[in-house]
């Protein structure tokens, strides 16, 4: 069964009527009390308009909600914070999972064992009340899970520790077939191998139990220079990086910040430049290694200090309510001279550009290492990342995607041959093939046509089931 081009009917009440008894949560049709709130996402330029939102309080509610969309013949989309919605998901099923936010902490075995809904900010929380900390993003309003299936590049622990997924123990996840799986290396261990970076691809994850790290503090910030400044940061921040340990994670970050509510006011309106520092290591050690930094030239603000893991948000600083932006991201294969060159053109002090932040993280260290259970995540071996976010309403939705265009483009000479799959943009047609590699992605379709034949999770940077 094949339904991949499919033209659905609405949901009417009778459709709904065994579905919303089987449901202890919430169905909910266009119309309903709640519909509207269910549906939002993060980004307030794309929105969600789907034939019934169910919102499950359970995993048996999960499996009813997949089961009525195979019987539907209707695609599943998955929500929960909605940092990264790919379709509108028209005609579709969304699974709105924000009230299974449960999060439970084992301090003996240092793991976390979280529900669907929980975001990154519960779990660094609880984790900390144990002397824990977990392999978090930078943004403390995203989602666990959908990080952890795309990847998870934590800017605080990643360089020491790898990627998010390389740290699952388990899942349970529901898959197209209705089925409640219990999935780790030894019970599924193909299955186990994608979800961990397949991102939505291969089910509904219902938990994740992962490993937390002995980390109670960081010595972490960010120093921020004129944005007059941007070539002398850049080639300090390049020359540096390299000899640094992998406990210090860094970045580099060129931003024009908009005078929006969500902006601090005294950075509103302002053109500037910062290398973002994470240190899991001594502060007096920390301070040695990033004094040439310090001086390559007065800052406007140095944030850096020795701070509990519960403010690690505070080193990005980014927002934590919804707004309208537009992102997308590439790996970078090398950043050589003429590389920086490039950069420094396309966002410096002389760029015609409206992006709101150009950032440059530095990779390496334990991201480029296979973990002892491999997965599926593609970037290993890639030095750096390159993101560029562009803020403002849909109306200017055309000058939004131009000028992350244009940093993209401008860099491509140097751009890696797979991508960072949670860094693409909503509407960005890449083939999955590009994403993750002719071998792994030939490795992916053959899981998929295992587990999801009919292509059920298909509203996602999709891996399409093996002919």
């Amino acid at each position: 069964m094949d339904f991949i081009n499919s033209s659905l009917p609405p949901v009417l009440p009778e459709d709904a009527a065994a579905l919303v008894a089987a449901v202890a949560g919430a169905v909910l049709l266009p119309g309903d009390a709640g519909y509207d709130d269910e549906r939002a996402v993060w980004n307030l330029n794309h929105e969600l308009v789907p034939a019934v939102i169910v919102v499950p309080d359970s995993a048996a509610d999960i499996q009813a909600a997949v089961a009525f969309a195979a019987r539907q013949q209707r695609p599943v989309l998955v929500k929960n914070t909605g940092h990264q919605m790919v379709s509108k998901a028209h005609d579709a099923v969304v699974i709105a999972t924000g009230r299974m936010n449960h999060v439970a902490i084992d301090a003996v075995g240092r793991t976390a064992r979280v529900g669907p809904g929980a975001i990154w900010s519960d779990v660094v929380e609880k984790a900390a009340k144990a002397g824990l900390a977990p392999l978090n993003g930078s943004n403390p309003t995203v989602g666990v899970i959908g990080y952890t299936l795309g990847g998870g590049l934590s800017p605080t622990l990643g360089r020491s520790q790898g990627y998010a997924a390389d740290h699952v123990r388990s899942f349970d996840v529901v898959t197209a077939d209705g089925e409640l799986r219990h999935v780790d290396a030894e019970s599924e261990p193909e299955l186990f191998w994608a979800l961990r970076g397949g991102k939505g691809n291969f089910g509904v994850v219902t938990a994740v139990e992962f490993d937390l790290f002995p980390v109670s503090r960081l010595y972490g910030g960010a120093i921020t220079f004129p944005g007059e400044r941007t070539a002398d940061v850049l080639r300090a921040w390049t020359a540096w990086h390299p000899d640094t340990p992998e406990t210090m994670i860094s970045s580099f970050a060129v931003m024009r910040m908009p005078a929006m509510p969500a902006v601090p006011e005294s950075l509103r309106g302002k053109f500037l430049v910062a290398v973002r520092i994470a240190y899991n290591g001594t502060t007096a050690d920390g301070e040695r290694m990033i004094a040439p930094l310090r001086g390559v030239a007065p800052a406007v603000l140095d944030t850096v200090r020795d701070m509990p893991y519960t403010e690690v948000a505070s080193i990005h600083s980014e927002p934590t309510d919804p707004l309208p932006y537009y992102e997308r991201g590439i790996m970078l294969r090398e950043f050589p001279a003429q590389a920086q060159d490039k950069l420094i053109e396309l966002i410096g002090p002389d760029a015609d550009t409206t992006l709101v932040i150009a950032e440059l993280r530095a990779l390496g260290g334990a991201w480029d290492r296979e973990p002892a259970v491999p997965n599926a995540v593609a970037t290993r071996g890639l030095p750096y990342s390159l993101l560029g976010v562009s803020a403002g309403p849909l109306s200017q939705e055309e000058q939004l995607k131009k000028s992350v265009a244009e940093l993209l483009d401008g860099m491509k000479p140097w751009q890696g041959d797979r991508r960072y799959v949670n860094n693409l943009a909503p509407d960005e047609a890449v083939d999955a093939a590009a994403i993750y590699g002719p071998e792994r992605y030939k490795r992916l379709a053959s899981i998929k046509k295992t587990y999801d034949p009919a292509n059920l999770f298909r509203l996602n940077h999709n891996v399409v089931p093996a002919a």
